[in-house]
């Protein structure tokens, strides 16, 4: 039992009672994510090649605090002590990323021994402990040398290159990994990365990125059709969503809303569940886009889903090159990330997702979280009230939407440990676990001990 006042603890007055009143399933799986770059450090150990992040982090002014994640939370050397925390805080699952330059460093031919015997360490720690993997393939550090011999995801072969390294986890982790995700985000690091270079490698091609988006979409393809042949026990994806609401009533803003939905959502949930783009889009992608569409669109096993807020969108200022404006949502609460508070947003979401793909596979959260920069007191407590409000609203969203008809079988909180928040630097802070970056010291936060409470309360335990 925690100690009052420990770490972890959760304050005695603000806790519910430990009732399941999220009416969730007891079978329901919970949870915790993380990503390759944002937690391992480790950048040039174990034989590991550069990647489009380490090289994007050192362009001046990328990085709002100019940072990088070369060391990032240590987790290459500190995992043993990560999967305990895992383990202590009760969840069922964790998902993680494998880093491509890590399995290989050129992006291509024979695996790196010393990457693969990493994450035969972690599964090994992880199914030690009752855990049961969930693996990303792809978490955005793209192999630097494809960047710089094939142009990255602008190139096709970039995604052929992507299957046979997805063939290659598949063999050699397939035995243990419980449930796969090939892409991580594919409309982020699309459109950020390749339209409007926010994101690595910087890119900003507005309409000209539609290839990096396309060929995205096959590398998720081809991996599929890889872990498929490897006997994979259970493939699916992990896209962003984020309802697009008008500003206003004005035809302007309606049709703003409409657009940003289509990109945001619609251009990448299409082809993989309906085997199609919206209309207007298949002609700018290149290739042979009807057979290509064939494999994005194979069949999956469940359809996991990243959420954090929904949008308020108005029409572009003149001159502006994309065709809708984010705006703030009046008279809503923030996160420190100054992203709005708007649980009802998710589970409009689900019941959305749900109405426009009726043969919508079983559902996973496999992110949804928040930042709140609120550090240890004198006595190591962090006492991130506006977290546990914000995960316990939003797990009763999940809980409406399994009402509404949504399957929505697990939840995976975003994110077990501070972490290196890509652009944004170590200014932000998505973490159940307080992540000291000078001594690597780990403090559980309150809001670590009222999941833990939680998961206890809907599974019965």
């Amino acid at each position: 039992m925690t100690r009052r006042g420990a770490p972890g603890a959760a304050p005695a007055a603000r806790l519910r009672d430990v009732t399941n009143r999220w009416n969730l399933p007891p079978d329901f799986t919970f949870g915790a994510s993380t990503a390759s770059y944002q937690i391992e450090g480790a950048v040039a150990e174990g034989g590991r090649g550069p990647s489009i992040w380490d090289t994007f982090c050192a362009e001046e002014g990328r990085i709002k605090d100019g940072s990088s994640g070369a060391v990032a939370c240590d987790h290459y050397h500190r995992y043993a002590e990560d999967v305990g925390l895992l383990k202590d805080l009760g969840v069922q699952g964790y998902r993680f990323s494998i880093a491509w330059p890590r399995i290989q460093p050129e992006g291509r031919g024979r695996p790196n021994a010393e990457g693969l015997a990493f994450y035969d360490r972690l599964l090994d720690e992880l199914l030690a402990a009752g855990i049961a993997p969930m693996a990303t393939l792809y978490h955005w550090d793209l192999p630097q040398a494809l960047q710089d011999d094939k142009g990255s995801w602008l190139n096709r072969e970039t995604a052929e290159r992507f299957g046979e390294y997805a063939a290659l986890c598949g063999m050699r982790f397939g035995d243990r990994v419980q449930q796969w995700v090939p892409v991580n985000e594919p409309n982020v690091c699309g459109l950020l990365g390749y339209a409007i270079g926010r994101f690595a490698p910087g890119e900003a091609l507005v309409f000209d990125a539609m290839p990096a988006v396309h060929h995205l979409l096959l590398g998720h393809g081809r991996a599929v059709q890889a872990l498929r042949a490897a006997r994979a026990t259970a493939v699916g994806t992990a896209t962003n969503h984020s309802p697009m609401w008008p500003a206003s009533d004005a035809d302007a803003d309606v049709a703003a809303a409409s657009m940003a939905d289509t990109i945001w959502n619609h251009l990448f949930g299409d082809p993989i569940l309906l085997g199609s783009y919206p209309e207007g889009f298949a002609e700018l992608m290149p290739g042979p886009v009807e057979q290509d569409l064939a494999a994005i669109g194979a069949p999956l096993d469940f359809y996991g889903l990243n959420f954090y807020n929904p949008q308020l969108v108005a029409a572009p200022a003149e001159g502006d090159d994309l065709p809708y404006a984010y705006v703030d949502m009046p008279g809503v609460p923030t996160t420190d990330f100054g992203w709005p508070v708007v649980p009802d947003g998710f589970r409009q979401c689900l019941v959305g997702l749900k109405q426009r793909y009726p043969d919508l596979p079983p559902v996973y959260i496999t992110e949804n979280g928040c930042s709140y920069v609120m550090g240890p007191d004198a006595d190591g407590v962090v006492d991130d009230q506006p977290r546990i409000d914000y995960l316990d609203a939003h797990l009763a969203a999940i809980g409406d939407a399994i009402a509404a008809g949504v399957d929505v079988r697990g939840y995976y909180q975003w994110s077990i440990l501070d972490n290196f928040e890509w652009a944004d630097g170590y200014t932000q802070r998505f973490g159940l676990v307080y992540v000291d970056y000078e001594t690597q010291r780990r403090y559980p936060k309150r809001s670590y001990g009222w999941y833990r409470d939680t998961i206890r309360a809907v599974r019965g335990s």
